[in-house]
């Protein structure tokens, strides 16, 4: 292996770590990993939608691996690496959900039809997500039945929504529906909505300036915004009552890693047990059992370099969480990541981590390997 791909990765590799790496399961599926749209996607929409859409430019030689652009390198680079499938989503695209109606409406589509391309490649090993515009919820149905008819999976929507378009809102009713119908999965991947950056509507978290690019709010956005970003989704999609009203629908938080999840629950779970008290508010709530109850049957999560997450999956979280490599972004583990997870989880049971690496995603989104 070149010095070139040993350098691309932003982990330390020991000797250690890769004398383990025999001991992980053959068979692994990363359900987070992405793609790198061409610089051209969008060209063809019309100007006043281009203008909105971020200007990108090539990655610098050498700084990428190029199977994030060509999926027949990309199957060679999962090789390399001990990846029997991927799950993929959108690097690009991600920034669009903070975009209008408008853009995302035109944009998303597109998206969906190349990357249905790209899969097709191998497909038994590569699956992708497509992208959802939500705000006619209609025309996102439409998208989603489109799109599983493609054999993409599941639907791609804004963790942060838009202010007018809450997560806990009836907004979202039909798509629930649709999804449960579908069997499709509804994804909430870190970095997409009204958070980050200004969007049409506003919805920024950060408080009135601050500058985004001091390493103190940098900090903020990458590790306090995104956690509670995700609480905040996830807090709103169980108390709103969405899993009690559509019983057989499947969400995943994406790449928002996991050792936080265990401590909220407990803390839902607490606090809802308390107003069982005579005069508490139980009554009160959309939900009839514990929290942590209704995540186990409706919520998964995906996680990569979470030591604290890792060594809780001894007790928690076998059948709801589930690794990602992340290729090609910067944290990815490739092109080592057998031996990063031999340090995380090579200590759990072969069969918890069977499940961790392989069976909980194919099973959610009944892939085809």
């Amino acid at each position: 292996m070149s010095s070139t791909l040993e350098d691309m990765s932003a982990r330390t590799i020991t000797d250690d770590m890769k004398a383990a790496a025999d001991s992980i399961p053959e068979f692994i599926v990363s359900a987070d990993s992405h793609v790198d749209e061409p610089i051209d996607l969008w060209h063809g929409l019309s100007d006043d939608i281009r203008a909105e859409i971020p200007e990108r430019i090539p990655f610098p030689e050498g700084t990428r691996p190029a199977g994030g652009a060509d999926p027949k390198i990309r199957i060679e680079h999962m090789d390399l690496d001990g990846m029997s499938a991927e799950v993929l989503y959108p690097t690009a695209a991600l920034k669009l959900f903070e975009l209008g109606q408008k853009a995302q409406e035109a944009a998303f589509p597109i998206y969906n039809d190349w990357i249905a391309e790209y899969c097709k490649t191998a497909p038994k090993r590569l699956f992708a997500v497509p992208c959802l515009a939500v705000f006619d919820i209609d025309k996102a149905v439409k998208e989603l039945q489109r799109c599983h008819d493609m054999g993409l999976k599941g639907g791609l929507v804004w963790q942060v929504p838009h202010p007018d378009l809450p997560v806990m809102s009836d907004h979202y009713e039909k798509l629930w529906s649709a999804a449960e119908e579908l069997g499709s999965v509804i994804n909430f991947h870190i970095l997409t909505g009204y958070n980050y950056k200004k969007g049409e509507g506003g919805g920024i978290n950060y408080k009135a300036g601050t500058d985004r690019k001091t390493a103190m709010e940098r900090m903020r956005g990458s590790v306090n915004i995104k956690t509670a970003d995700a609480v905040t989704t996830l807090f709103e999609l169980i108390f709103s009552g969405v899993f009690e009203r559509h019983p057989r629908l499947k969400v995943e938080l994406v790449e928002s890693e996991i050792g936080w999840m265990p401590f909220i629950l407990q803390q839902w779970d607490y606090y809802y047990n308390r107003n069982f008290r005579p005069g508490g508010a139980h009554g009160e709530y959309a939900i009839s059992r514990l929290p942590s109850e209704v995540f186990a049957d409706h919520v998964y999560a995906t996680f990569m370099d979470d030591s604290v997450g890792s060594q809780l999956l001894a007790k928690w979280g076998e059948r709801n969480c589930m690794w990602s490599s992340d290729y090609p972004h910067g944290n990815m583990t490739w092109p080592n990541s057998r031996a990063f997870l031999a340090k995380q989880i090579g200590d759990l049971p072969r069969d918890r981590q069977e499940r961790l690496l392989s069976k909980n995603v194919i099973e959610l989104y009944g892939l085809d390997v």
